[in-house]
């Protein structure tokens, strides 16, 4: 099968005269059989009659949402996992905890919106309900929640109000995972098992081992894994003495019938609390972990009603692994890919399925024109990349455990967001309710070193040569993400000379160069492309890398 490339020789000259587009070619049309002409949208559907040219085609003008466009503007958000954990210092739970481990004497929630600004953050995302299962607020589904700790506050509503106040967007994680919804017969036998395992001397996991020093029941209903059968539902499921009832048949706030079983309705219902009280929410994430699959506990997601009415609630809300929304990068280093597309490749429809790659999202290559053109495609989405590690080798904070520095948060920001990606940085607070002075000190540093590099661009800073180490390149990817390769190229006493090279640009490229250059002139040469490219004005900016 041919897979004829359009040759794309855009010039991009920029020096004190600006830019300049020459002309470019455009790729072969679409053969018989698919002659309607292809609109931009935020999902494409790949026909049988389409060419290899019209799917490229297709890529090319595959484009974001409205909430897609704006989550890709804030290129840093700060995760913030603060819960049962923090006070058991564990990173997983088992659901089975004594409520009154969380007692916290005090939480500063002004001052984690302080630290995360100084870092850069325009977004903050909060973990309401981690693996397991307590909520960080006074939820009417369960009891496993703030409502029933010493603390009795609402965590989540004093975040939400704290982030506002200081200007920042904001995001929820909700985990699907549930501890406190094992069955409780089933976690009975678990115990029994692992206590034997234990007895005879074998070692036990870390799921194994928080299960049995916890004990049992699980604090909840045992909704997770039940093998319920997906039945008619109404979203919200009102309780007795519900405060919403007047607001729900009047209509005032909306509600949904669902096909679903015992735990989707459970999780839904949580949901709905979640947007119809703390929206307008600027991100949902959701991920796959499920810390008991290998003890033999499967929970299977209704996703096709979760993410129609996730969309309904909030339709310009980007949900991690939803559809049209965003996805993992594929690690949890905050490293992206040196070709990094927010265009990618789909089998079924993503409206079916929690992050419906069909390779695997730590492959190298998720969005090539190989992968776009293999026969088992279906769909294109645009599914921007987002890039999470944690400030410190846990996720929660553990008194033990120290935060990177500031020269290794440089280093993430310009390998995430330098390469097409949102950078996810979690911090967590410590038990006393704050974020630690160390932390704080090497957060403060990176953001000022961000802002110092790249918060100009130094071809504004007057006329002449300028000295540079750092090149950034960009797409307006309003229409689209469409550069496969180019080069950058300096001129400096009249003589042209390349001095970088890249793969793909999308929101923005970060080029770092091994030594700084002195130039008066800078262009750049794509040399592939899907289609026309859209490039913003390059910016040149010299590093000063904060120490440590």
């Amino acid at each position: 099968m041919a897979r004829r490339r359009s040759r794309v020789r855009l010039l991009l000259a920029l020096g004190l005269a600006g830019a300049v587009v020459l002309p470019l070619q455009t790729s072969a049309q679409a053969g018989s059989g698919c002659q309607s002409p292809v609109k931009p949208a935020s999902q494409m559907t790949i026909e049988s009659c389409d060419t290899p040219e019209r799917v490229i085609e297709k890529a090319a003008k595959t484009v974001p949402t409205k909430g897609q466009y704006a989550w890709q503007q804030r290129e840093v958000t700060a995760f913030t996992h603060f819960g049962m954990n923090t006070f058991t210092n564990r990173e997983w739970g088992s659901g089975a905890e004594d409520r009154k481990n969380f007692d916290p004497k005090s939480i500063d929630f002004d001052q984690w919106m302080r630290a995360y600004k100084a870092a850069g953050a325009e977004q903050v995302m909060l973990t309401a309900k981690h693996h397991d299962g307590f909520a960080l607020w006074p939820s009417r589904y369960t009891d496993h929640s703030v409502k029933n700790t010493p603390w009795k506050k609402d965590i989540l509503g004093a975040y939400v109000k704290a982030a506002r106040k200081a200007g920042l967007k904001v995001g929820v994680y909700l985990s699907p995972a549930d501890g406190a919804e094992l069955p409780h017969g089933w976690h009975k036998k678990w115990l029994a098992e692992i206590k034997a395992k234990q007895d005879a001397g074998k070692p036990l996991t870390t799921v194994e081992s928080t299960a049995l020093k916890d004990g049992g029941p699980p604090q909840g209903h045992g909704r997770y894994g039940n093998g319920s059968e997906p039945t008619e539902r109404t979203i919200p499921t009102l309780v007795p003495g519900d405060d919403r009832a007047a607001d729900v048949r009047s209509g005032k706030l909306p509600s949904f019938k669902v096909k679903v079983n015992d735990y989707d309705a459970y999780y839904l219902n949580q949901v709905y609390e979640v947007f119809t009280q703390y929206g307008p929410l600027d991100e949902l994430w959701l991920d796959g972990a499920n810390p008991w699959r290998d003890a033999g506990i499967t929970q299977k997601y209704g996703h096709t009603e979760w993410f129609k009415m996730f969309h309904e609630l909030s339709p310009d809300t980007p949900v991690f692994g939803g559809p049209q929304g965003v996805r993992w990068v594929g690690n949890e280093k905050g490293i992206a890919r040196e070709a990094e597309w927010s265009v990618t490749p789909h089998t079924v429809d993503p409206w079916t399925t929690h992050a419906p790659l069909p390779n695997d999202s730590t492959d190298p290559d998720i969005g090539s024109r190989q992968k776009i053109l293999d026969p088992s495609v279906k769909y294109l989405q645009w599914y921007p990349a987002e890039a999470d590690v944690s400030n410190r080798p846990g996720w929660y904070h553990h008194p033990d455990q120290k935060p990177k520095t500031a020269a290794q948060l440089l280093s993430l920001y310009e390998q995430s967001v330098g390469r097409n990606a949102s950078l996810l940085l979690n911090v967590p607070p410590a038990k006393d309710g704050r974020i630690a002075a160390a932390d704080i000190t090497e957060l403060t540093s990176f953001g000022k070193a961000v802002r110092d590099i790249y918060g100009k661009d130094l071809r504004r800073s007057g006329h002449g040569p300028h000295t540079f180490d750092r090149v950034g390149v960009s797409e307006d990817i309003r229409k689209g993400q469409r550069v496969e390769r180019f080069t950058v190229e300096a001129r400096s006493g009249g003589t042209w000379k390349q001095i970088a090279s890249g793969t793909t640009v999308g929101h923005r490229r970060i080029l770092a160069l091994p030594s700084p250059v002195t130039a008066d002139k800078v262009r750049v040469k794509v040399q592939e492309s899907r289609a026309k490219p859209h490039l913003k004005p390059v910016t040149l900016h010299l590093s000063k890398a904060p120490a440590g």
